[in-house]
């Protein structure tokens, strides 16, 4: 991947904007019959992806033809975060999106998608592990432990979102004061530079962001926001609107099932770095060593009920949210 995190960028948008990262792999289906017989409603779909590790089961599922058995054909739309996946599923500009779980727990808690008749969870996507979710700094700054982090001003994709969420769970661990700490929204492509010119002091990056920076510019790990009280926490997954899955309920059937095989083959290494190399733009070298997460190849309310607990806890929920209702379980499940 290229030193130049804003360079990254202009080009993730230039190429989101003819049509999709990864979106052209996949000819259109000749028909709207999928693997189970059935017509789907709506054969072309519109999904909401972000320039991560974190999405390389879209990617595979994709490449592989998953998405095409099942009478569906993908076009794939860059989001900044999860928060900007609600408006797009609100305003009907994407008909899933992927997402962190906090952005849409906080939704649905506001009644920001009310008019759509809520958000609903329909595939988990990816869960965390060591090394993959890390705060970092320039190697010759002064802040080399989370202690040194108080007071100082980190970089994050969007607010109160499951980075926000863990960097303040894992900094007050640390006993850092995290009213202390002040973070700026940025794209994760722009996260490198800004630490390198110094405009914040570290970044909460994600897999291929941290190796990209750890090799390309020195940059040290500061805190594993993925460990102590957020271990194993998860993190992502996809999403559509109530009134979307109400009215295409073979279409959302059908995603599911190719996004279950995705994952599931999302594990296998070999098959994700060629992955990266084309739609997060690192190179082979950078591709073979970032930290994997977990990709959950089943959704689990009481597992993404922990996420609701933390945001309580951190005061980004007024008051607990019962997740089970968000859930569409796959058909036999």
């Amino acid at each position: 991947m290229a030193i130049r995190g804003i360079a990254l960028a202009t080009l993730l948008a230039t190429v989101a904007s003819c049509g999709a990262l990864g979106g052209t792999e996949q000819a259109p289906s000749s028909s709207n019959a999928n693997a189970s017989g059935g017509p789907v409603e709506k054969s072309k779909i519109t999904l909401g992806v972000l320039p991560i590790l974190d999405v390389a089961s879209v990617h595979v599922a994709i490449k592989q033809g998953f998405f095409k058995a099942e009478g569906l054909e993908v076009e794939l739309k860059v989001i900044q975060g999860g928060a900007a996946a609600i408006p797009g599923l609100v305003n009907k500009e994407l008909d899933f999106s992927f997402g962190n779980w906090v952005s849409f727990f906080a939704a649905q808690s506001k009644d920001a998608a009310k008019s759509v008749d809520g958000i609903k969870l329909i595939s988990d996507g990816y869960q965390a592990k060591p090394d993959m979710f890390l705060i970092l700094a320039n190697g010759d700054s002064a802040i080399k432990t989370p202690a040194d982090l108080a007071g100082k001003t980190i970089a994050i994709n969007t607010f109160k979102n499951i980075a926000e969420l863990t960097a303040k769970a894992t900094l007050e661990a640390a006993n850092v004061d995290v009213k202390t700490v002040k973070f700026k929204e940025m794209p994760f492509p722009d996260m490198q530079a800004a630490v390198q010119n110094k405009t914040v002091d570290a970044a909460f990056m994600v897999e291929p962001f941290i190796t990209r920076a750890q090799r390309a510019a020195g940059q040290i790990k500061v805190l594993d926001a993925a460990s102590g009280p957020t271990d194993n926490i998860p993190i992502a997954g996809y999403a559509t609107s109530g009134a979307f899955a109400k009215e295409n309920p073979k279409t959302v059937a059908a995603f599911q099932r190719a996004m279950a095989k995705g994952q599931a083959a999302a594990t296998d290494r070999p098959t994700v770095e060629p992955l990266l190399v084309e739609y997060a733009k690192v190179d082979k070298e950078t591709a073979g060593l970032v930290h994997f997460g977990a990709f959950p190849t089943t959704l689990d309310a009481t597992r993404l009920q922990r996420v609701v607990q933390l945001m309580v806890r951190y005061e980004m929920m007024d008051k607990e949210l019962d997740v089970k209702p968000m859930l569409i379980q796959p058909s036999g499940s």
